[in-house]
């Protein structure tokens, strides 16, 4: 029904600008091309997966490449919204994981049917990150699982391609970090996992080594690569971003500073980045959470316990330059807050409550709405998301166009190529904006 009414509003719309008789797409009636590719790049997956069933037209146009480009570009400019991962007790007591899409409006969600039977009641699931369309999830054990939460696909990442002890006996390994994220050298999404290696006995407290591998979705395999990994990650679950090609954790270098650790997806290279010089590293008292905001990354910085909490926020304003670190702003004190989740809609923090409810904090009015959302205190992980069409199943590629502008393509298993495209696909593009970047 709903998207029915979607059709017959956007039709209506049409037809009342429309000034001049539009040239048909064979195969899709009476409808004018440009108004038919408004209308399913309007739809939202869901329905685009029904409408696959139509015809076989239908499905060939909706699983081709640059069909689902499209659609992905005009969601990362209308219709982004926020990934939340909750635990949820079932009726015996037991802690089971949830994930949910919150709207636009905040006061509304709804579940996803997703299969997690592998993490269904793993209490550390992690939401790692988000690419395309794409999350990775872990227990960080040995399972990773990519999943698209829109089409319901899913894969389990191989087995790691590291033994279980190097040379050196008497060494236990232990999976350290993990990242997820968008390689736009190799145009593939990867994932990033740190080893470390600790000795039975361990005086001071750090790893005797550790060791990477990468798993990249074109190739569908790991590989090690040789690299010194120059800190030692903390984990730090409300730390671990995504954010300009890079992959950030909470991590303390040799000298035992308090540092941040990225990985470049594309140069496959780490990079330490300083804290704010103000920071006291020694505080324990004092949480850190790392999140996005306004295109710069942002540290939150605030207590533990209490009652009443103030949220410190600064801003790096020139990315990996210590002096850049500006505190810009200060939330609160706040009463029954727990910690920040993300930001959302440029002047609003959503924030777990310590009674495990969302609530939404407006930067702009200090107003506080709690959200009907409810989940096991403690439990919560977001991330800004968009639906796509990507398919995670074989892995996709995405490919730089021709005219040197940047745009990407996808291309991958599954998917038809440009060339059954139908050619007013070619000059629609320019209708629709870039993606918004990450």
């Amino acid at each position: 029904m709903c998207t029915c009414r979607v059709l017959a509003s956007l039709v209506i719309d049409y037809r009342e600008g429309e000034k001049q008789k539009e040239p048909r797409m064979e195969g899709f009636g009476d409808l004018p091309r440009d108004l038919f590719l408004e209308i399913l790049l309007r739809l939202p997956v869901e329905s685009l997966m029904r409408c696959k069933c139509v015809c076989k037209c239908w499905y060939t146009l909706i699983r081709n490449a640059k069909f689902i480009e499209l659609h992905l570009k005009y969601n990362c400019n209308n219709n982004v919204c926020v990934l939340l991962k909750r635990c949820l007790l079932t009726c015996l007591g037991k802690k089971e994981n949830m994930l949910s899409l919150v709207c636009s409006n905040g006061f509304s969600f709804v579940n996803l049917d997703v299969d997690l039977s592998l993490y269904k009641k793993e209490p550390c699931l992690q939401l790692l990150g988000h690419c395309d369309g794409v999350i990775c999830l872990s227990n960080y054990r040995d399972d990773i699982v990519l999943c698209n939460p829109a089409t319901r696909e899913s894969m389990v990442l191989p087995q790691s391609c590291l033994p279980c002890s190097p040379s050196i006996p008497n060494l236990i390994p232990q999976t350290s970090a993990l990242g997820f994220g968008y390689d736009a050298k190799s145009h593939h999404c990867k994932v990033v996992r740190i080893v470390s290696y600790w000795e039975e006995i361990n005086e001071n407290g750090l790893p005797h080594l550790s060791r990477v591998e990468v798993y990249s979705l074109g190739t569908g395999s790991w590989k090690e690569i040789n690299v010194k990994v120059p800190a030692h990650v903390w984990y730090s679950p409300c730390f671990e971003t995504y954010f300009n090609g890079s992959f950030h954790w909470h991590a303390m270098d040799d000298n035992r500073n308090e540092v941040i650790l990225s990985f470049h997806m594309g140069n496959e290279e780490f990079q330490v980045i300083p804290m704010p010089s103000f920071l006291s590293m020694y505080d324990y008292s004092m949480c850190r959470s790392l999140l996005i905001w306004n295109g710069c990354i942002s540290l939150i910085i605030y207590p533990g316990r209490g009652i009443e909490k103030s949220f410190e926020i600064c801003v790096m304003k020139e990315y990996g330059v210590r002096k850049s670190w500006t505190k810009v702003l200060t939330i609160g004190p706040l009463t029954r807050v727990e910690k920040p989740l993300v930001f959302w809609k440029n002047d609003e923090i959503l924030m777990e409550g310590t009674n495990g409810q969302v609530v939404s904090y407006n930067l702009r009015t200090q107003e506080v709405k709690d959200l009907p959302i409810y989940g096991v205190p403690k439990s919560f992980a977001t991330l800004v998301y968009v639906n796509s069409l990507v398919s995670v199943k074989g892995g996709y590629q995405m490919l730089a166009e021709g005219d040197n502008t940047g745009e990407k393509i996808l291309v991958g298993e599954g998917f038809s190529t440009l060339d059954n495209l139908p050619k007013c696909f070619l000059q629609y593009e320019a209708k629709v904006e870039s993606p918004v970047p990450s």
